[in-house]
């Protein structure tokens, strides 16, 4: 779960484009099943540069962000830029990020944020969805694809064609490494909260999880059919190998795993992956 506190791009009803004339972003704000705004973005695909309707010959990627990141921050809109040259790109701040409403429940309620983005991302016009997760995202893609699925939320369009899950935990209440003790802090403890909201721009909620929410590796054996790729890298500081092993088995040869040389989540996530990854979603959501 990656914390930074570095600078943020300004928000703005439309988000510029480079030196293409591609149709502008749309930003708005969506409502969960329980009620909470959140702010998100829709970014076209490259290619495309008519504004009266997105294309739906690609799929649509949804991005769910790591602990105390946002639609706004350069690395989540660094992902973004990736995965327009596949396909148009739904981004989000999570509930007590950025500006969306409501406060972090750390990966519990955070399903019904995606549900409602992945929701808007089939009302633009996009057939294919494929949900992106990474970190604490990367733990809300996979508990969304085992609660949402088409036989049952088909008429709601929130359930995922593909699923990538990059530098997840396998497990809840790891303490196994220092980064996640101080995470484990800034999340139990008064101060640590306050430095969450004033520090990090991240609300979080005091009370514990009243239930325990289903845990990324039982959820797992729950995603098939939906094909599932797993992600983290072998020097990751918040997660160790075990992690992703653990997820991997659990899906019973279902899913695909990489194991790459690098640290965790989206600021360690290269282009060169991005790529590899768009390359996969693109077959996989056929």
């Amino acid at each position: 779960m990656s914390i930074d506190p570095a600078g943020r791009v300004a928000r703005s009803t439309t988000i510029p484009n480079s030196e293409t004339h591609r149709a502008a972003p749309i930003r708005t704000f969506l409502h969960t099943a329980d009620g909470v705004t959140i702010d998100s973005v829709y970014d076209p695909p490259a290619s495309v540069y008519d504004t009266s309707a997105p294309s739906v010959r690609g799929p649509v990627f949804v991005i769910a962000h790591g602990f105390t990141g946002d639609a706004d921050r350069p690395h989540v809109r660094r992902v973004v830029e990736a995965f327009t040259q596949y396909g148009g790109v739904v981004s989000f701040s999570f509930r007590g990020h950025g500006a969306s409403g409501g406060r972090s429940t750390v990966g519990d309620r955070e399903v019904l944020d995606l549900a409602a983005a992945v929701g808007w991302a089939r009302e633009l016009g996009h057939a294919r969805v494929v949900t992106v997760g990474f970190s604490m995202g990367g733990s809300v893609v996979l508990r969304h694809a085992a609660l949402y699925r088409r036989e049952h939320d088909g008429r709601t369009g929130a359930y995922s064609d593909a699923v990538v899950s990059v530098s997840a935990p396998a497990r809840w209440y790891y303490r196994g490494t220092a980064p996640m003790r101080r995470v484990h802090w800034l999340i139990t403890r008064p101060e640590g909260r306050l430095l969450g909201r004033y520090g990090f721009r991240t609300r979080i909620h005091h009370r514990d999880w009243d239930p325990v929410p289903l845990s990324p590796v039982e959820a797992v054996p729950r995603i098939a059919p939906t094909p599932l790729l797993i992600v983290h890298g072998d020097r990751d500081g918040y997660f160790p190998l075990d992690h992703p092993r653990m997820l991997a088995k659990a899906a019973a040869g279902h899913a695909d795993l990489w194991l790459e040389p690098m640290g965790h989540a989206e600021h360690a996530s290269s282009d060169e992956l991005l790529g590899r990854i768009g390359d996969w979603a693109v077959t996989a959501a056929r």
